[in-house]
């Protein structure tokens, strides 16, 4: 899995290729994508509300928050096909078959995990109104999320806590258990991955289900609706929508405590139960739907921060997730956890013995 994380962050290091000579020089020829059309009419269901029917995709190589070598959200064009075409060269060169005779790597070495095949991050700067975009989020300015000093250090403890601790299960982050998706794939707010990044929607006049390819999760938006008690908490979420024109508008509050991590290795995000998020989706054209999102929750964040990303519209299928991680893996890591225990005391009497 190390490998994999490797070769991934090598890939999202292509954000890094931004001044190269030959970039600069085409930046006044390369082409902006198109704005959007604002009166472009959506198709429509039969109350007349605009209709989501389809696959949409959220993969993108813009990620989350901003990173350390953009200067601007915008990315200037020229820019952003070189980052598209070095990560598809770098794509292309980890796609290549293992050498046959290179024989086992040494005990004790990482010896690799699946390789990009198996792997969708995307292969496209994510666009915003005919705008190349260095990141999701545009407020605050600077694009990274508020944590407050105390919010961070709950971030921080909450993730180490996740990783580090194997006394129980429900320690676990949720991806690795299997109950929802990695890094908020499915969980408002919803945020692109490594994989498996294809939505779905279903709608109703009464509600609106949002079905995430991973793991294979339904959210049930219920419209114009009555928040749950507090003390009830989906793993999604419960979220009440409504139509504010032709904006789908759905707030979201009582998460589930147990999916307060939201790790990725492209992005980090946590959240507590009562944390709201806001989101607006607007059908801007047959391919895109206008995906916008506010986070507030001030024992976390010094203010309210809020992204924006495209969905596109994609022909490909959405199939099961069959998440074997958990169903194999996790009593592994937690049996690996015991056997270090039993061997810790066996050489604690040992050495007492000894002594």
């Amino acid at each position: 899995m190390k490998a994999l994380m490797k070769t991934c962050l090598i890939a999202s290091a292509s954000f890094l290729a931004l001044t190269t000579p030959t970039a600069l020089a085409q930046e006044k020829v390369a082409a902006a994508p198109e704005k959007w059309d604002p009166d472009y009419e959506p198709p429509r269901m039969p109350d007349g509300t605009p209709s989501f029917a389809g696959v949409w995709s959220k993969a993108s190589l813009t990620v989350l928050e901003r990173g350390s070598q953009f200067d601007d959200l915008v990315i200037a064009p020229a820019q952003a096909r070189a980052i598209e075409q070095g990560n598809a060269q770098r794509r292309e060169a980890a796609d290549q078959p293992s050498d046959p005779d290179a024989g086992a790597p040494e005990a004790g070495n990482n010896p690799g995990g699946y390789n990009s095949f198996w792997t969708d991050p995307g292969t496209n700067i994510g666009v915003i109104d005919g705008e190349f975009r260095s990141s999701w989020i545009i407020d605050p300015a600077d694009g990274k999320i508020p944590y407050t000093e105390a919010g961070q250090k709950e971030a921080f403890d909450a993730r180490q806590e996740s990783r580090e601790n194997f006394d129980d299960p429900e320690i676990r982050m949720a991806g690795e258990r299997c109950t929802v998706g990695f890094g908020s794939t499915g969980t408002p707010p919803m945020l692109n991955v490594l994989y498996n990044n294809h939505i779905q929607f279903f709608q109703d006049d009464d509600v609106i289900a949002v079905l995430a390819e991973m793991n294979h999760n339904a959210r049930m938006v219920r419209m114009n609706d009555d928040p749950l008690p507090a003390e009830m908490n989906p793993w999604l979420g419960d979220s009440v929508g409504h139509w504010e024109g032709d904006t789908l508008v759905v707030k979201t509050t009582n998460f589930h405590p147990q999916n307060s991590v939201r790790s990725a290795i492209r992005h980090y995000l946590y959240l507590q139960p009562d944390s709201e998020v806001v989101e607006r989706f607007t059908r801007v054209a047959d391919d895109v739907i206008h995906y916008e999102f506010t986070v507030t929750d001030p024992d976390l964040f010094t203010q309210p921060w809020t992204a924006e990303m495209p969905l596109w519209r994609t022909d490909e299928n959405i199939y099961e997730y069959a998440c074997h991680e958990g169903n194999y893996a996790l009593p592994g890591i937690l049996a690996g956890a015991r056997r270090k225990e039993m061997e810790a005391v066996q050489m604690e009497k040992s050495d007492q013995a000894d002594g």
